[in-house]
Parts: structure tokens; C-alpha cells; sequence
């Protein structure tokens, strides 16, 4: 999270107002859009408790700090995408207490903790990012910033798939309804947004970031409040989606080298 948001300059606080519309849009797409289709899905598809508590999570948790990479490599809208993240992210700071507390009342939790992790999760990350920034210490950091968020990456979502192992080996059938969401929150629900974005006839490069914000969580930070609050069953979504987030971004720039360079 610091390193994934150092790209985010000071400058964007500066002016409230111009969050405005920017936390408007990023906080519709990944909670109205994402979220409500995530949680209508579950809703369906998912019997088990701890599953459903997994989803609750997903939807809870702000867009994926990928999605500003995501948008640089796919040509996307890179201030729409940047602003978009950090006005959902300023949401879910309201939001996700608000949902756990509405979709969780079956599930007992410590409140103060979960916002205790979001305060260590969000918003210290942001500030450190700001340090970073204050201080001048981007310029080296950046040589190798990509390579620790990639294997930051890599590693939660390594603790995460290995503590549901058994799970993913010895019950394959069980984890079909959670594969159905997965590719129904990305594949699926990202083409309906792209077709929208077209039929009302808005710029290519903003269809892409709208795309990326409506179907892309954090599922690092899902999986990592599942572990910490719940079980290591209840991390399984975060482990599945996390690894269609990856599938999805890699047909989305197959898609586009297609295309000749547009999405």
C-alpha cells in the first residue's frame, strides 16, 4: 500500500473540492456496482457462513491499488483511475465499518479491532506514502518499487491459497460457486461496463478506468481481515478472486495488443 501509492501526488489533496466528483465515481463503481453485484451473487450462490463473511469482506474493502498500474499499462484514464482509487479509499473508511456491521450481525467481531486494521491498512500506508514523498525518498525508492509490490503481492497471496490447501485439493467441487463470482465480478461485470461505457459514449481511456475500478478489489487487505478476524476459511474468496484479478488484467492486454493498442 505505501509503495503502491507513492505515485500519488500531494497535490491531489490540496483542493477538496476536485475530490468531490472522483470519490463520487470510484466509491459507485466499487461498492454500488461491485460491491452490490458481489453481495447479490453470494446472496445466491453461497450456503456456507464463512464463505458469505469472505464476500462481505470483498465488498467492503476499497478498489485495488492495481488499478492505477493497471491503468497506465492498458491506456486507460491515469488521473480518473488515481483520483477514482483515492476518493473510494477516503469512502471505505465509513463504508466497511457500515457493511460489516449490517451483513455481519451473525458473525460476532471486534469492531474497534477491524477499525483498528483499517487504520493500519489505509490510512498509516498513506501517510508513510506521504512521508515519503515530503522527504524526497521516491527517486530511490523507485528503481525498485515495482519488484516489492509484485512480490508483496506475491506473498500475500501464497499465505493465503496455502492456508486453504486442503480446501482447494481435496474439495475442488465445493469452491465452484466462488470460481462463478470470481468470473462473473471481472469478466462478466466488466463487459456490461464496457458496453455501457459505449452506449453512452464516453472516451475509451475513461471506460478503461471505470472498468478496472467496477470490477478490481483489494483482496490482499480482504483476506488479510478475514485471517485476522474470522478463519482462514473465510480468506478462501479473497484467494480465488485474487487470482482471476490476475487472469483478468492479462485478457484485458491481450484484448488490447489485439486491438493494436486499445482496449
Amino acid at each position: 500500500m505505501t509503495l503502491s501509492t507513492v505515485g500519488i501526488s500531494n497535490d491531489i489533496f490540496r483542493s477538496p473540492r476536485d475530490l468531490v466528483l472522483p470519490t463520487l465515481i470510484g466509491t459507485v463503481m466499487s461498492y454500488l456496482i461491485l460491491g452490490s453485484a458481489i453481495i447479490g451473487m453470494s446472496a445466491l450462490l453461497i450456503r456456507d457462513e464463512t464463505l458469505w463473511v469472505g464476500y462481505v469482506l470483498i465488498a467492503a474493502v476499497p478498489p485495488a491499488v492495481a488499478v492505477i498500474p493497471f491503468a497506465h499499462f492498458l491506456k486507460g484514464d491515469i488521473s480518473y483511475s488515481l483520483m477514482g482509487t483515492v476518493g473510494a479509499y477516503l469512502s471505505a473508511m465509513i463504508i466497511m465499518p457500515l457493511m460489516a456491521l449490517g451483513l455481519l450481525k451473525s458473525m460476532p467481531f471486534d469492531l474497534w479491532k477491524l477499525i483498528k486494521i483499517m487504520l493500519e491498512l489505509i490510512i498509516l500506508p498513506l501517510a508513510a506514502s506521504r512521508i515519503i514523498l515530503w522527504k524526497g525518498w521516491q527517486k530511490r525508492i523507485e528503481p525498485v518499487r515495482g519488484v516489492i509490490v509484485d512480490w508483496s503481492f506475491f506473498l500475500v497471496l501464497y499465505i493465503i491459497t496455502g492456508l486453504n490447501s486442503d480446501i482447494l485439493i481435496s474439495q475442488p467441487l465445493s469452491i465452484i460457486p466462488v470460481i462463478i463470482i470470481a468470473f462473473a465480478s471481472t469478466f462478466l461485470l466488466g463487459s456490461l461496463i464496457e458496453k455501457a461505457g459505449i452506449l453512452f459514449r464516453i472516451r475509451k481511456d475513461k471506460i478503461t478506468s471505470l472498468v478496472l475500478l467496477g470490477t478490481l478489489k483489494n483482496y490482499g487487505l480482504s483476506g488479510g481481515l478475514a485471517l485476522t478476524l474470522f478463519s482462514r476459511e473465510a480468506s478462501l474468496p479473497s484467494a480465488v478472486c485474487s487470482i482471476f484479478l490476475i487472469l483478468f488484467y492479462l485478457w484485458l492486454n491481450f484484448r488490447k495488443r489485439l486491438k493494436g493498442g486499445e482496449l
